[in-house]
């Protein structure tokens, strides 16, 4: 296909589903829900939809499989991405996995409501596998019946294109989708279920294989196949690291948890809390991956997670996440030791990711706080009282690194006029007591004198900051706002913030009041501060 050419039609769509071809299929042909042993996935069918509607797209995506910009406004589109019409090459079908949830074994889970359409090759020759997340039923969907709402769908569908224009590491979203059908849900499991509108979002990746993936077959004992699922996932993903074996096997772990790092740093870096870190929704792209009950932090806060699942342990809060992602690769490790039959060399991928993490995060902070570079001598404490000052009283995160670049180095500046700089950023701002200030103003100082040290003028360093500290982010109300709009029949403020975050780091004329302090009124609303898996 010529690169210069767009798809007017999806049956142009160019489908090579080797992973159906090299591995073992499901023989039951029947979708029941069930135990599926010996194979890596069932081939099932999307159910039809009432009357599936057209809501958002994100062309960006339609770009990446070349098609025409008008092509996803069509009735065709519609159709066959809400899982009512297969194109020539689809072949429908859910994955096997199993995972640790909450840090316990839960044996087989898989694709529970995600069917994969196959795997598109675009006019770069590159692998895109299709997935629509909500249309149906699977062996693997368990007493749940593969549906998805509204509201699950917007928020999906918004965050994985917000993550992307931050820089993220993720999965994409190429279409959102009504389906004309109410699905029954019981938003926070408290017996208090309701009919929501439902619908369908096409998820596109390099790849969804997960952790999990790999420890099913592991916990199993079906080594062989375990085997063939990892030599074919670095033959398809990770062609670079050769043929597959041994070596290849450990080489490959230490990249997965290299990515990892750093996607882990990424989401510490602008306030990102996935909610639900099992190893099933975790990448071994080093992709964000499943938008459950995810959240951005508003005011720093590192014990804040959005799961309401998880409101007790708060296993997955956002100061934790760095530790749950080694545990779960702990666990990936342990799922290949049949194939390496040695522990030191997979501990010794292991470090790699507290290493990568450490230098990466060291990186990290010192581009938010506009340093040339860390210097462990004099940051240690710079940033340990940074952050017990963030999270001593209510303060905006986003917010604060934003106007924090407004500080100017020059020694004779006003420490009162540095605090008025900041005082957007808190929520409470009688909460700014004698002692606190006495505490903000010395850290200001110190970290003026820090900035003397690096031969960076003002102007560039705020250039510098605001490339790395977003302006705009995918705020809980924002995106409650848009679902209540939306499930009232007006789609204008998803469309209003993807393009919002389509430059998440620019100031962007008429849009400031994305970018405010979290209202008071969305601090206990549902969807704005609590969060569930069905969220």
């Amino acid at each position: 296909m010529s690169p210069s050419r767009k798809i007017v039609h999806l049956d142009e769509l160019l489908f090579d589903n080797r992973f159906l071809r090299e591995l073992p299929a499901d023989p039951e042909p029947l979708n029941t829900r069930r135990q599926v042993l010996n194979a890596c996935y069932s081939i099932v069918q999307p159910v039809k939809t009432a009357k599936p509607q057209y809501v958002a797209h994100a062309q960006e995506v339609a770009d990446l499989i070349n098609l025409s910009e008008q092509l996803p406004l069509s009735e065709d589109f519609t159709q066959v991405f809400s899982g009512n019409r297969l194109t020539p090459g689809m072949e429908p079908h859910a994955t096997c996995y199993g995972g640790h949830q909450f840090g316990n074994w839960a044996g087989q889970l898989g694709d529970g409501r995600a069917i994969y359409l196959g795997d598109v090759i675009n006019h770069r020759g590159e692998r895109l596998t299709l997935q629509l997340k909500g249309a149906g039923p699977t062996p693997y969907s368990r007493n749940a019946d593969g549906l998805a709402v509204l509201r699950s769908s917007v928020r999906e569908f918004l965050c994985s294109e917000a993550m992307h224009h931050l820089g993220i590491p993720t999965t994409r979203a190429l279409s959102l989708l009504l389906t004309g059908d109410t699905v029954v849900r019981d938003m926070f499991y408290n017996g208090n279920p309701k009919p929501e509108p439902g619908a369908v979002v096409c998820r596109v990746a390099p790849s969804f294989t997960r952790f999990g993936h790999f420890q099913i077959f592991a916990a199993r004992r079906e080594i062989e196949l375990l085997k063939q699922l990892v030599d074919y996932t670095i033959r398809t993903d990770f062609p670079h690291l050769g043929e597959p074996d041994r070596d290849t096997y450990i080489a490959w772990f230490k990249e997965v948890c290299l990515s990892t790092a750093d996607l882990i740093v990424h989401w510490q870096r602008v306030g990102f809390v996935h909610g639900v870190m099992n190893t099933d929704n975790m990448s071994i792209l080093g992709l964000t991956i499943d938008y459950g009950p995810y959240g951005w932090i508003d005011n720093y806060d590192p014990d804040w997670t959005p799961n309401t699942t998880d409101s007790e342990e708060r296993r997955y809060r956002f100061g934790n996440q760095p530790q749950i992602a080694f545990w779960n690769l702990g666990q990936l490790g342990n799922a290949i030791y049949a194939l390496i039959e040695e522990v030191e060399p997979l501990q010794e991928a292991l470090s790699s990711y507290r290493d990568r993490f450490e230098t990466s995060w060291q990186t990290m902070v010192a581009q938010k706080l506009g340093l040339i570079a860390y210097d462990q001598q004099t940051d240690d404490d710079l940033c340990l009282e940074l952050f017990d000052l963030l999270k001593a009283i209510e303060t905006d995160m986003s917010i604060f690194y934003r106007k924090l670049a407004l500080i100017s180095k020059n020694p004779n500046s006003e420490p009162e006029n540095d605090i008025n700089t900041l005082m957007e950023a808190y929520y409470l701002p009688e909460q700014l007591t004698a002692g606190y200030r006495t505490r903000l103003t010395r850290w200001l100082m110190n970290y003026r004198k820090r900035l003397q040290k690096d031969d960076l003028e003002d102007e560039q360093r705020r250039i510098n900051m605001n490339a790395v500290n977003p302006k705009y982010v995918l705020r809980n109300y924002l995106a409650q706002q848009a679902i209540d709009k939306a499930e009232e029949g007006d789609f204008a403020m998803i469309h209003e913030l993807l393009d919002l975050m389509r430059h998440p780091y620019d100031e962007q004329q008429g849009k400031e009041h994305f970018a405010v302090k979290r209202p008071d009124w969305a601090r206990r609303k549902p969807g704005c501060s609590m969060l569930s898996c069905s969220s």
